[in-house]
């Protein structure tokens, strides 16, 4: 790698990622180097046409991180372990057309779900968060509601009772929060899914892990409980972020102001911009090259790890002309991914309900709600990967619970 490599990580990922972005752009072209910790090399890709290439070439660029050139340089304990793995026996490392199978059991076990019954889930346990806090007359809408909401309604579509859900969410946000009580937030989230998946093959139920076990594509039950604790992670952090960073928009940006009170066109619209401005899923880890090429002017070698710079495409000068225009409903963002290793349509779509539904629970509940504090010093999670608040102080007049 060369020494003009730029450090994956830092403040600056947390207060100015557009201007960083533009920066290494500039400097760097469509595809920069970077080094994650312990100085171990890849190649952030942050140009909207390159990434659209590498995530549409799974041979060329393969899910595979068994073809890692840097492995030998990895020590067992290196803290991006869990976002950059060895290969596990989960759909992220599968390739192929095992991956294929893998992709379309989930899928046909999602899109199964009942939109209406979804919503209804997601409207329940959102008044019931909302009725915690809002006789209070004030509250944090990320640690009070956002980081508790979407695990409980997937938990719920899975097939875990209502009384198992609380600890699921107290388990899968310790494993997040990578601090001293992740492991053992992994292991309550894995042994919570080997008992379901055993009880579920006794008792078959409606819900996604009966369905996902009625496939006749032969995965085994440790296979089938990785996704699940996939499915669990991947669907929870980011739809928390989602809800998070867009009501943040709303409550501090002009162009959203009339839909918190009374309008609800905006919700979707903020929802959309924050996928552009300000995704969720910031970075995200990774493609190895399966042999030497070029991509943006960069000799690329086999095994070289690159980073998916999802929001760095986004804001692609190529393809955001201008930043300050609302997008209108342009989807076209990388914040799902692309390509066969994108997130599965049904995902998206019990995603954004959630999401929805969550922040139009809270403008309905709490009407005349507004930030706590400074706009300005709001700060957000020291990741490079996953971008959303630390906290988000609001006040709001006091009204009963339901």
């Amino acid at each position: 790698m060369t020494p003009e490599a730029v450090p994956l990580g830092g403040p600056r990922f947390q207060t100015e990622p557009a201007r960083l972005y533009r920066e290494m752009r500039r400097d760097h072209g469509a595809v920069t180097p970077v080094v994650l910790d312990g100085d171990v090399p890849a190649w952030l890709v942050v140009g909207y046409r390159e990434l659209h290439q590498v995530t549409g070439d799974p041979v060329l660029f393969s899910r595979d991180s068994d073809l890692w050139n840097q492995w030998d340089m990895i020590p067992d304990d290196w803290p991006l372990l869990p976002m950059i793995g060895r290969k596990q026996p989960s759909i992220l490392y599968t390739v192929g057309e095992r991956h294929r199978e893998r992709a379309g059991m989930i899928s046909d076990a999602l899109e199964a779900v009942d939109p209406f019954e979804l919503r209804g889930h997601a409207e329940r346990f959102a008044d019931e968060l909302i009725d915690g806090l809002c006789t209070s007359g004030e509250a944090d809408l990320i640690g009070q509601y956002a980081m508790l909401l979407p695990v409980r309604v997937l938990a719920r579509l899975y097939g875990f009772s209502d009384e198992e859900g609380p600890g699921l969410v107290t388990a899968l946000n310790d494993m997040i929060d990578g601090r001293e009580r992740a492991i053992a937030g992994q292991t309550h989230l894995a042994t919570s899914m080997a008992q379901l998946l055993a009880d579920r093959k006794a008792d078959p139920a409606d819900d996604v892990v009966s369905r996902m076990l009625q496939d006749k594509s032969g995965f085994t039950d440790e296979e089938m409980m990785n996704d699940l604790m996939v499915m669990m992670a991947a669907g929870h952090q980011p739809t928390a972020d989602w809800i998070g960073n867009s009501l943040r928009l709303m409550l501090t940006d002009d162009r959203f102001a009339a839909s918190l009170f009374g309008g609800r066109n905006s919700v979707a619209e903020a929802m959309n911009e924050v996928l552009w401005e300000d995704t969720p899923s910031q970075n995200i880890a990774g493609r190895w090259a399966s042999r030497d090429t070029q991509l943006g002017g960069r000799r690329i070698r086999a095994g070289d790890l690159l980073i998916l710079g999802l929001q760095g495409a986004n804001s692609d000068p190529q393809v955001r002309t201008d930043a300050s225009a609302l997008t209108g409903g342009n989807n076209a963002h990388f914040s799902f991914g692309h390509g066969e290793h994108r997130c599965p349509f049904p995902a998206q779509e019990v995603a954004e309900v959630i999401a929805r539904t969550g922040i139009e629970v809270v403008l309905d509940r709490l009407p005349d709600i507004d930030l706590a504090v400074p706009a300005d010093s709001l700060t957000r999670r020291p990741s490079p990967w996953l971008r959303g608040l630390t906290a988000l102080p609001v006040r709001f007049t006091p009204v009963p619970a339901r």
